[in-house]
C-alpha cells in the first residue's frame, strides 16, 4: 500500500488516521509533512475522533491558509476515492 497506509486489521479505522496525523506531524516514520498531518487528523476527526479534530486545530495553527486549503483539498480527494 505505501505511504504508511497499511491499516491494522484489528483497530478502528479513525485510529489509523490518527496514527497517520501523528506520524506526519512530528515526522515519525516519515518526513515531517504537516500538510498530510492536517489531512488525515481531518479524516479521523470527520469520523468522530475528538482528539484528531483538535490535533488539527494545533496543526493548523502552524500553517498558512494555502496549506490549509492543501490539506482539505487533499482530504476531500482521499475520502472520495475510498
Amino acid at each position: 500500500m505505501g505511504q504508511m497506509q497499511e491499516f491494522t486489521m484489528n483497530r478502528e479505522p479513525e485510529l489509523n488516521f490518527f496514527e497517520l496525523g501523528v506520524n506526519y506531524a512530528c515526522g515519525r516514520k516519515v518526513g515531517t509533512d504537516l500538510i498530510e498531518a492536517h489531512k488525515w487528523f481531518n479524516i479521523a476527526a470527520l469520523r468522530g475522533d475528538v482528539e484528531a479534530a483538535r490535533r488539527r486545530q494545533e496543526v493548523a495553527a502552524e500553517m498558512s491558509a494555502i496549506e490549509i486549503a492543501s490539506a482539505q483539498r487533499r482530504a476531500r480527494e482521499w475520502l472520495s476515492l475510498h
